[in-house]
C-alpha cells in the first residue's frame, strides 16, 4: 500500500539551529487521512480531500508546539480490514495522532473503536452514519460534517411536507444505507407518511435495473435513494431509462445523499429539481467563494462539503493542540469542545460530548439548465436548517457519554 508522506515545516533559522535537547519531548503532530482514492467516494473525497487537509496545515503555518506538522494519507480501499490494519500501523509504528476522512460508515465505526482503544483523536468528515454519535459514540471521535439524521431531517422532511407521503427505498446494503433509511423512515412516518418497502444493493453496483423495476412496481410516489458516491449517480442515470423521475412520471426520485460532484456527473438535464441537504455549497458567501476558488486553483474543480469540512476539522484540531499546549488526546478533545467552530463554512458550531458537531445545514434544489450561469452553478438554496433542528437531540441517540453528562440538547 503506497503511503505518501507530506511534511510541512517553517524552516526558520532559529528552529534549524536548535539542538535536539532543546526540542519538546513529544514528537511532531501527525495527521493521517484515510481516503478513498480510486473507488465510489474518490470524487467527494480522494485527492481533493487530501489537498484540503494540506491547505489547512499550510494556512496554520506548518508547525505547532515547536515542531513541524506531518500529514500522511493512504487509500483504505473501502475495506474495513485494510483500513484498520493501516490505521493501527499509523498509530503503533508511525506516531499518528489524529485520523480523518473515513469515507464509509463501516470504516468510520471501526476506526472510531480503534481510536477509543488507543486514545487517539478520530475526526470523521465523510462517513455519515448517525450511530457514530449514538450507541457507538467514543470520547475521542468527532463527527464533523453531517450525518444521516440531518439528511433525513432535511430532504426527507421537505419532500414529505410537500406531499410525498408514500416512499420506497433503494438502499445501500451496508451500515450507511441502513442508517440513512432508518433515520429517513422515522421522519417520514412522524410526518404522516408511509414506507411501502425497500430493496438493497451492494456497493459499486454496475446495474440497478432490477432494483429500479422493483421500486417502480411498488407504485410509491417517492423512490428514496439511500445510496452514496458513484451508486447514486448510476441509479439516477439508469432510472431515466425506465422513465422514473422524468417529466410526466408518477414517481419522483429523491437523493437522500448527493454531493456537488455527483450532481455535476449526473448533469442538470437529469438532475434538475432534485432536493438535497448539504452542510456547504461553494457559492453561499464571499468567504465560501474565496476559499473554493483557492481550492479550484489547486484541484481543478469546486469542493464538496466533505472536502471543505476536512479543512475545517484539521484547522480546529490544530488550534486545539496549540491552545492545550500538548497533543494529548484528552486535553485536545476538551479544547475542541470548549471552542466554537468558526470558519468560512461554519458559524458558531459546537462540539457536543457525544462527538457531534452541531452546525446549520442547508436544503438545496438542483437548478434547471436554463437557470445555470456556469459550469459549477448547480444549486439554489431553498432553506437553512438550524443546527439544533437538523441534528438529533443529545439525549435521543443512546450515547453513554451523553447519559453520563446528564444533559440534553
Amino acid at each position: 500500500m503506497a503511503i505518501l508522506k507530506l511534511t510541512f515545516a517553517l524552516a526558520g533559522a532559529a528552529l534549524a539551529a536548535g539542538s535536539a535537547q532543546a526540542q519538546p519531548a513529544a514528537g511532531p503532530v501527525k495527521i493521517g487521512v484515510m481516503a478513498d482514492m480510486s473507488s465510489a467516494y474518490s470524487d467527494i473525497g480522494g485527492k481533493g480531500l487530501v489537498e484540503a487537509a494540506r491547505m489547512a496545515v499550510q494556512d496554520f503555518g506548518g508547525s505547532v508546539l515547536g515542531k513541524p506538522i506531518e500529514l500522511v494519507f493512504t487509500d483504505g480501499q473501502n475495506k474495513v480490514d485494510v483500513a484498520s490494519a493501516a490505521a493501527r500501523r499509523w498509530i503503533d509504528q508511525d506516531g499518528v495522532d489524529m485520523i480523518t476522512d473515513l469515507p464509509t460508515s463501516a470504516l468510520a465505526l471501526a476506526i472510531s473503536e480503534l481510536g477509543r482503544e488507543k486514545k487517539k483523536v478520530v475526526m470523521v468528515t465523510s462517513a455519515s452514519t448517525s450511530e457514530l454519535t449514538g450507541k457507538a459514540c467514543s470520547p475521542y471521535t468527532v463527527h464533523w460534517t453531517y450525518d444521516t439524521y440531518a439528511l433525513a431531517n432535511g430532504t426527507g422532511a421537505a419532500v414529505t411536507d410537500q406531499g410525498g407521503k408514500n416512499w420506497y427505498f433503494l438502499t445501500a446494503d451496508y451500515s450507511f444505507g441502513y442508517a440513512l433509511q432508518g433515520d429517513a423512515s422515522a421522519v417520514i412516518e412522524k410526518k404522516g407518511g408511509k414506507v411501502l418497502g425497500a430493496v438493497r444493493s451492494p456497493l459499486n453496483s454496475p446495474d440497478f435495473s432490477s432494483y429500479l423495476l422493483q421500486a417502480q412496481s411498488s407504485k410509491a410516489g417517492i423512490i428514496g435513494l439511500a445510496l452514496g458516491g458513484n451508486d447514486v449517480i448510476s441509479a439516477i442515470k439508469q432510472a431515466a431509462d425506465f422513465g422514473i423521475g422524468r417529466p410526466g412520471s408518477p414517481q419522483k426520485l429523491v437523493a437522500l445523499l448527493a454531493f456537488l460532484s455527483d450532481v455535476k456527473s449526473i448533469g442538470l438535464p437529469l438532475g434538475q429539481g432534485l432536493l438535497l441537504t448539504e452542510a456547504f455549497y461553494w457559492d453561499q458567501t464571499d468567504a465560501t467563494r474565496a476559499w473554493s476558488q483557492r481550492f479550484q486553483d489547486k484541484v481543478g474543480r469546486k469542493p464538496t462539503m466533505t472536502q471543505a469540512g476536512t479543512y475545517g476539522a484539521v484547522t480546529h484540531y490544530l488550534n486545539a493542540v496549540k491552545a492545550a499546549g500538548t497533543k494529548d488526546a484528552d486535553a485536545v478533545m476538551a479544547k475542541m469542545r470548549e471552542t466554537p467552530v468558526n470558519d468560512f463554512m461554519t458559524k458558531n458550531g459546537t462540539l457536543r460530548v457525544d462527538g457531534r458537531v452541531v452546525r446549520d445545514m442547508y436544503l438545496f434544489q438542483v437548478k434547471k439548465p436554463e437557470e445555470s450561469k456556469g459550469e459549477w452553478d448547480l444549486y439554489k438554496q431553498v432553506a437553512m436548517i438550524p443546527g439544533d433542528v437538523a441534528f438529533r437531540p443529545l439525549d435521543k441517540g443512546g450515547c453513554a457519554l451523553a447519559k453520563a453528562a446528564g444533559g440534553a440538547e
